[in-house]
């Protein structure tokens, strides 16, 4: 939760303490700390919905928990044209209801409204921009609830800004993953239909094996990505590229794949592996390639190496970061794995030249949760 977030619930509770009581006299031998947790516990039941966005259902299951924070008779959340949610009574009609938002979502300050029953509106905020409003109504409108009402207003506010960050983390992840995806090398495509025809003429049944296993590669690694895949998965679309590469290269080419049983159904990013090992096979010709993935507790490590040319540590961080043109793969797995788990889950590259390469990646075993709480 970052600070700006616990800061404004912390207010929210403080702000609720008055309402709350009101509603829960009866309860005078209650704990002196049933207010907070009363309080923390609605927020708790509410704040799943509002991080899925300020949609119709997200608001339709959301407006009843923040009718109780409030403890107002009756409360509506509305976008800037559409009432998206109403619980309770004295609310306006649909159009009067509108009309009495438009300031709000006009000036983006709060809004009172005269009459029996009275009315607060605040503004609903992501990212400066006033993009909905909490409406509640009263008998009678004091300055607390318009206290509460506010505090309310800016915890909202705080859920649909982590939504929003959370539909921006996915977009971003997808994109970077549309950009791997699209930088399957032309090269390698017409490298290996070249090498499926020489054995057409020659070797038939070898060509109709390699044409299989090029339909299959291509087949997962053009297809609409996820996020996450298992390990097997993965893996299996890397044994499909070494083939594919080991009949185009003959002996030149060797590798080894080395896996522990226990974490083929570790979930991993999708095309996280094979841009390692396409890095291996372009420095390491000839020579071998050998992968190995071991179990290591709570995560799965995964080690690529070559016995190669090695490459420059100036070029090395052009790759990773300065110059990502220069190796889209490597960048992209990095990028996104940074990302996903944090910067100390990024590449770690041994390398010189003449030396070799050697690619470690770590992968927690418990995947990241992406999607809206």
């Amino acid at each position: 939760m970052s600070a700006a977030v616990w800061v404004t619930l912390c207010g929210l509770c403080g702000a609720l303490g008055y309402a709350l009581a009101r509603r829960t006299r009866p309860c005078r031998g209650a704990p002196p700390g049933e207010t907070t947790y009363l309080a923390l516990h609605i927020a708790g039941l509410a704040a799943p919905s509002l991080r899925a966005g300020l949609t119709r259902d997200s608001a339709r299951r959301a407006v009843r928990h923040l009718r109780t924070l409030l403890g107002t008779s009756g409360l509506a959340v509305t976008s800037a044209d559409r009432v998206l949610a109403r619980d309770g009574d004295g609310l306006p009609g649909e159009e009067a209801l509108l009309g009495q938002v438009r300031p709000v979502m006009s000036g983006g300050r709060t809004h009172l409204v005269a009459g029996e029953p009275g009315g607060v509106i605040v503004p609903l905020t992501v990212d400066g921009r006033v993009v909905g409003t909490l409406a509640a109504y009263d008998p009678e409108v004091s300055a607390s609830r318009v206290r509460t009402a506010a505090e309310v207003g800016r915890w909202v506010s705080g859920q649909l800004e982590l939504a929003e960050l959370d539909s921006s983390r996915r977009r971003t992840l997808e994109a970077e993953t549309r950009a791997l995806r699209a930088q399957i090398s032309p090269h390698f495509v017409y490298n290996s239909l070249t090498t499926i025809a020489s054995f057409v003429r020659t070797d038939p049944e070898r060509a109709r094996e390699l044409l299989l296993d090029f339909a299959d590669y291509t087949r997962y690694a053009l297809r609409r990505a996820r996020d996450f895949t298992t390990l097997a998965d993965e893996l299996s679309c890397v044994d499909r590229y070494l083939l594919l590469e080991r009949a185009r290269f003959g002996d030149r080419l060797r590798f080894t794949v080395q896996v522990a049983p226990e974490v083929l159904r570790v979930n991993v990013p999708f095309l996280c592996l094979q841009p390692l090992v396409e890095n291996a096979i372009k420095h390491g010709m000839p020579g071998e390639v050998r992968v190995v993935i071991e179990d290591a507790g709570p995560e799965a490590h995964i080690s690529v190496e070559d016995d190669g040319i090695g490459m420059d540590p100036d070029h090395l961080r052009a790759v990773l970061g300065e110059e990502p043109k220069a190796g889209i793969g490597l960048s992209n797995v990095d990028t996104r794995m940074r990302h996903l788990y944090g910067q100390a889950y990024g590449l770690a590259v041994e390398t010189a030249p003449g030396k070799g390469t050697r690619i470690r990646l770590r992968v927690p075993k418990v995947r990241p949760e992406l999607d809206p709480m």
